[in-house]
């Protein structure tokens, strides 16, 4: 039986979805495009992702993989070499990079909104009413421009330090996790006439090699697909088998089969509703029931979600 086929939702503009597709291309894997709006709605995405609302969303079959810290592990389950992980390993590679994206994220997002100026309206509004719950226009984000430079350029200092010494990625001679999430922070503030500006500020200029290394990556075999086939591809499918467990009952106070609901604890917080399946030190499923799509698994990182019994 072919192996299920990998999709990928997600926008060209969304930096979280560049570090997924450099992944893709780190693999070398063939994977289904499914291009969605940069905000909602999105009628035929939600049956799969029960209303969660970040990008990307990666699908194989009936599972559905939400959040960069939940796809990595599963493209790395599905396709083990090469290894997204060559130097320090699964554990170690997320734990770091998880905090340094939560660290940065709203002053890359600053530094970008000072070389770019505003985006469209509606898409700011978006972001302040339902998903960053803070004001990203340039006007509003310009006060604390200084403060986010010094934030981004003490992080990119280490990160030169880290590549002083000529080594070709961050763990050596092979790409992994690491670099992509170092890279797609610098993709979104270095996009479009950006770059010169970006890398003045921060001094980017000794690790442009290294930049051009992983945007070399590439893409792997992207497929474009509509998001119909993506629904139909889920409705035929069965979700991977799963151990029902809850392997921290202290912190997590449901039980397999419990009703529940897996919310982020940051941003974007909508709940996703369904019945747990299991909970781990790595990672949450639950299952969901949908008219259009039939049996799912929904698979989230621990790391910045909240389980909740109904």
């Amino acid at each position: 039986m072919a192996a299920p086929q990998i999709i990928l939702h997600h926008y060209a503009f969304s930096p979280y979805a560049e570090k997924v597709r450099l992944a893709l291309g780190l693999k070398g894997l063939d994977w289904g495009s499914v291009e969605v709006a940069m905000m909602p709605p999105r009628p035929l995405l939600d049956p799969l992702a029960g209303g969660y609302r970040r990008i990307p969303v990666l699908q194989v079959g009936a599972d559905i993989y939400c959040d960069t810290h939940a796809i990595l592990p599963a493209l790395e389950r599905l396709a083990p070499e090469p290894s997204l992980y060559p130097t320090l390993g699964p554990a170690l590679t997320e734990g770091l990079t998880y905090g340094l994206e939560r660290d940065l994220w709203l002053a890359v997002i600053g530094i970008t909104v000072h070389f770019a100026g505003d985006l469209p309206e509606a898409f700011l509004r978006d972001r302040k009413d339902d998903y960053l719950y803070v004001d990203i226009s340039h006007a509003a984000m310009e006060p604390d421009f200084a403060r986010n430079a010094q934030r981004v350029a003490a992080w990119t200092a280490w990160l030169t330090q880290a590549l002083s010494d000529g080594r070709r990625f961050l763990g050596g001679e092979r790409a992994g996790a690491a670099d992509l999430a170092h890279y797609h922070l610098l993709w979104l503030m270095r996009g479009g006439e950006r770059a010169g500006a970006v890398d003045r500020l921060l001094g980017l200029q000794p690790i442009r090699g290294w930049i051009e290394r992983v945007a070399g990556i590439g893409q792997g075999r992207p497929q474009g697909m509509s998001a119909e086939a993506a629904l139909e591809a889920a409705r035929n499918a069965e979700p991977a088998p799963v151990e029902a467990v809850n392997t921290v009952p202290d912190l997590v106070a449901a039980a397999p089969g419990d009703a529940v609901t897996v919310t982020p604890d940051d941003f974007a917080r909508v709940p996703v509703e369904g019945r747990l399946v299991a909970v781990d030190a790595g990672g949450i499923v639950i299952r969901r029931d949908d008219p259009q799509a039939g049996a799912l698994h929904l698979h989230f990182p621990r790391a910045g979600f909240v389980v909740t019994k109904v």
